[in-house]
C-alpha cells in the first residue's frame, strides 16, 4: 500500500469520509454500523460512497435501536473486529448510555486487561441549525466520569481526519464527537499513514494576556475574538481541548502559568461541564500565578431553543467571549 503525505485542502465532512475509507481499506477488520449509513450516505453524508466501494457486509444500516446495535458492535469489537458506529445525533446517547457506560466502558476492566476493544463511537452533536432541543446537545461531557472510555472532539478537518484515524487504530472504546455546523468548513489536511496520538490540547493560537479553552464549535468563536480583541491590544492564548478524557492539563496549566487568567468556552450548560474540571485542576496547580478567578461560558441552563433567534442568543459567539475577556481584564 503506498503511503500517503500530501496535504490537501478538503471539508470537516470529507475529512471524515476520507479517514473512514482509508483506513477501511487498510484494515479489513473495520466496519461501519448506523443508521442511513449506507445508500442514503448518511444524514450529514460523511459515509457517501462507501457502501458502494465496500458493500454491504462492511457498511451496516441499522434500524431505530441505538443500544441494539451499540451492543452489538460491542460483541464484534471483542471478537476481532474493529467497528466504528454512528450515532446520528449526540442527543441519542441516552438512548445507549447504559450498553456505553456499564459495558463498552468497563470490558477490558472486567477481563483484567485480556481483551481489548477497539470501538469507536461516532456522534454528531452542536446547535447553530435550529434543529431543536432534542437534536441540537453536543453530549460533551454526559460520559465523562466512566473510565475506561477516551473522549475526543474534533474543531477542525485537520484534526477530524488524523483524530479518527487514530480513534480506529486505538484498542480503547473512543466516542468521537463531531459537530454539524463544522461539516462545510474547510482547511488544510495532512493525508499520512502515520496518526498522533489521543489525549493532548492544541496551541493554537499564543498570547499573553488570558488563556481561553474552547471545543468544537467555540473554538472557531474564541479565534475570531482574538481577532477583535487584538485590535484593541488583547493577547489571547486560544488552547483547543481536543481530549476531553484523558484531559491534557499540563498545556493548559503552562498557559495559565504565562497569562494569569482563564477561560473555558463550551457550548453546553456549565453545570457538570468539562470547564468546571479544568478551572479545579488550575486552581490546584497554579493558584498562586492567577491574577483573577477563573470563568466558565456555556449555554444558558435551558433546552437549547428551536428558534434560530433564540437559539443564536443562547449560544455563545465571538462577541461573548470578548467582552468575558474584557471583564476579566478590568478585575
Amino acid at each position: 500500500m503506498a503511503v500517503l503525505t500530501s496535504i490537501e485542502e478538503m471539508t470537516y465532512r470529507e475529512a471524515i469520509r476520507i479517514a473512514l475509507a482509508e483506513e477501511m481499506r487498510r484494515d479489513p477488520r473495520v466496519v461501519l454500523l448506523g443508521e442511513d449509513i449506507g445508500a442514503a450516505g448518511g444524514v450529514f453524508k460523511t459515509t457517501e460512497g462507501l457502501i458502494e466501494e465496500f458493500g454491504e457486509q462492511r457498511v451496516m444500516d441499522m434500524p431505530i435501536a441505538e443500544s441494539g446495535f451499540v451492543g452489538a458492535a460491542l460483541g464484534m469489537a471483542v471478537t476481532g473486529m474493529r467497528p466504528v458506529v454512528e450515532i446520528m445525533f449526540s442527543d441519542f446517547l441516552g438512548v445507549c448510555f447504559d450498553q456505553i457506560a456499564n459495558s463498552i466502558a468497563k470490558y477490558r476492566y472486567l477481563s483484567a486487561g485480556e481483551v481489548s476493544v477497539p470501538l469507536v463511537i461516532r456522534t454528531i452533536g452542536g446547535g447553530g441549525v435550529s434543529f431543536g432541543p432534542q437534536h441540537s446537545q453536543t453530549g460533551e461531557s454526559w460520559l465523562l466520569p466512566f473510565p475506561g472510555l477516551k473522549i475526543v472532539a474534533a474543531s477542525n478537518p485537520a484534526d477530524a481526519y488524523a483524530m479518527l484515524k487514530a480513534a480506529i487504530r486505538d484498542e480503547n472504546p473512543v466516542l468521537f464527537i463531531e459537530h454539524k455546523a463544522l461539516y462545510g468548513m474547510k482547511g488544510p489536511v495532512h493525508r499520512s499513514e502515520e496518526v498522533p496520538s489521543l489525549g493532548t490540547a492544541s496551541v493554537i493560537r499564543e498570547g499573553h494576556d488570558v488563556t481561553i479553552v474552547a471545543s468544537l464549535l467555540m473554538v472557531r468563536a474564541a479565534l475570531e475574538a482574538a481577532e477583535i480583541l487584538a485590535a484593541d491590544g488583547i493577547s489571547m492564548e486560544v488552547i483547543d481541548i481536543r481530549s476531553l478524557r484523558p484531559m491534557d492539563v499540563e498545556t493548559i496549566v503552562t498557559s495559565v502559568k504565562k497569562t494569569g487568567r482563564l477561560i473555558t468556552v463550551e457550548e453546553q450548560p456549565i453545570l457538570g461541564g468539562w470547564g468546571s474540571h479544568v478551572i479545579s485542576e488550575v486552581v490546584g496547580a497554579c493558584f498562586d500565578d492567577l491574577d483573577a478567578p477563573p470563568q466558565r461560558i456555556g449555554l444558558p441552563d435551558a433546552p437549547v431553543p428551536f428558534s434560530p433567534v433564540l437559539e443564536r442568543a443562547a449560544i455563545p459567539n465571538s462577541e461573548t467571549i470578548a467582552n468575558s475577556v474584557r471583564a476579566l481584564l478590568a478585575r
